[in-house]
């Protein structure tokens, strides 16, 4: 019996959608869930008086932090720029004084339809591996925290040009949650022209009643 070659073509097609169809669906569920399955972690936490940021009067009215919801065009790959000769810089704390970093490179990237870059920090005795990005972004102050929010990035390995800049992880510096931390100040070269609506929002201030607001 002879087969349509057409009929073969079709089928391929067919099969293509399919697979494209199955790792968009199970592919963002599957990342929702460990962005989900993190933040249940954080909030949980945050309810434990040794791990937490919050006091006593805040963490008695803890519920949950709060969260934009996942979605994965906030999930960009970045091309990285590591700097010849890294310099010691200090970034400015909340409270006046400044800590020590290295500039460790430059992420450029694409959010928004619009190009973007990033200045990567690095601790000098970084023991995790893990490069510090503070942002800020136009949705500070409104539903996301005033002073800026920060990004934790694995280091890449040697050779390595791209890293992914996963926005739906940012969180909220501990001065978000009280005025008895000192945070670092995003600084001026890391402020996003764009709003970045994903990550951690605002926490909700208690008023004197001991209510949120």
């Amino acid at each position: 019996m002879r087969i349509n070659p057409k009929l073969f073509i079709a089928l391929g097609v067919l099969l293509v959608l399919a697979y494209s169809f199955q790792d968009l669906v199970f592919g963002s569920s599957q990342y929702n869930a460990g962005i989900y399955k993190a933040r249940t972690a954080k909030n949980d936490s945050f309810r434990r008086a040794k791990d937490s940021p919050l006091s006593s009067e805040q963490r008695q009215e803890f519920d949950s932090l709060r969260y934009f919801a996942p979605e994965k065009s906030y999930r960009v790959s970045a091309k990285v720029e590591r700097f010849v000769q890294p310099e010691s810089v200090q970034i400015p704390l909340t409270d006046g004084k400044a800590d020590t970093y290295l500039r460790w490179g430059r992420a450029t990237f694409e959010l928004a339809d619009a190009p973007q870059q990033l200045v990567l920090l690095l601790k000098p005795d970084e023991k995790d591996g893990k490069l510090f990005v503070p942002f800020t972004d136009k949705t500070n102050g409104f539903t996301t925290y005033g002073g800026g929010r920060y990004l934790d990035v694995a280091l890449p390995a040697e050779g390595e040009d791209e890293i992914t800049l996963d926005f739906n992880t940012a969180y909220n510096p501990f001065c978000a949650y009280g005025p008895a931390f000192a945070c670092p100040v995003p600084p001026q070269e890391n402020r996003l022209a764009v709003e970045v609506r994903a990550g951690e929002m605002a926490f909700p201030e208690i008023d004197h009643t001991g209510h949120n607001h």
